[in-house]
């Protein structure tokens, strides 16, 4: 049975809402000790903080394996506010602000997910959702917005995150056998951001495509723990692949409407 561009989507950003959850569970589990830090701005200690890691990773991936299984909206809703205060937790505990903005995958993903699914409302909070079997412009034009945004963020962050040379980042190219690092971590940083603007104001499908074996690609370098790092940040490849498929959903007629409103109101509001 040959799947609708809808349900490869829906499929698409359920899995990958999943591996954000499931990954950022298994850090939980083996108790990544930067969590400290977060665990510090919500004023809970160093010792409570390793007797909590493992719970808070269950829950985690529990809530991943269920959005697999079946995937109750309020689940869905919780891993937007979960995700998103998981990221902030990042600069309110020390580090760069970019942090924050380059993990739009985490809540990214799950809030597409919500706006292709229909209306969010008490009624319907604990019922699972399913994909519409034909999206109306108004929906595909909202879940364009929050790809597009989510794409320029996760892509945004990460460059800008190279632009201050962020030390892990700066590891992994010295690993990787070069011999100025930080020239690097420039030249990547000033392609991703570029990238990132490409997208949000005129996202061709090469590009978004091209971006998403790169997020793929790069996502595999990190030093340590490996394929945890490559699970959670699901969410980075759901979102670009998604944007794939959506935008060639699109009509030529919505698509420059887009880019002219993405210009505007995004991008140069003082004209609009």
């Amino acid at each position: 049975m040959k799947l609708s561009s809808e349900h490869k989507i829906y499929y698409l950003l359920r899995i990958a809402s999943a591996m954000c959850f499931i990954g950022h569970g298994c850090f939980g589990i083996i108790g990544k000790q930067i969590w400290c830090n977060y665990f510090a701005v919500l004023g809970i200690s160093h010792d409570v903080s390793v007797q909590l890691m493992p719970y808070v990773g269950t829950i985690d991936i529990l809530l991943g394996i269920s959005l697999l299984i079946c995937p109750i909206r309020a689940i869905v809703v919780w891993l937007v506010i979960w995700g998103t205060v998981t990221a902030m937790l990042r600069p309110l505990s020390g580090e760069p602000f970019p942090e924050f903005i380059e993990r739009a995958g985490n809540f990214g993903a799950p809030l597409a997910l919500l706006l292709l699914c229909g209306r969010t409302g008490l009624n319907n909070l604990f019922q699972v959702i399913k994909p519409n079997d034909k999206l109306n412009e108004k929906t595909l034009n909202s879940l364009s917005i929050c790809l597009r945004i989510a794409a320029f963020r996760l892509l945004a962050g990460h460059g800008w995150l190279n632009l201050v040379e962020k030390s892990s980042l700066l590891k992994q190219y010295t690993e990787l056998g070069f011999a100025n690092p930080a020239n690097i971590s420039l030249m990547v940083g000033l392609f991703e951001i570029t990238g990132a603007f490409c997208i949000l104001i005129r996202p061709l499908r090469t590009v978004v495509f091209f971006f998403f074996i790169w997020k793929m690609g790069s996502e595999l370098l990190y030093p340590h723990y490996e394929l945890f790092e490559f699970v959670e940040r699901g969410g980075s490849y759901g979102i670009l692949m998604a944007l794939w498929f959506v935008m060639d959903m699109m009509p030529a007629s919505r698509k420059n409407y887009l880019t002219t409103f993405t210009r505007k109101v995004l991008v140069n509001p003082s004209h609009h």
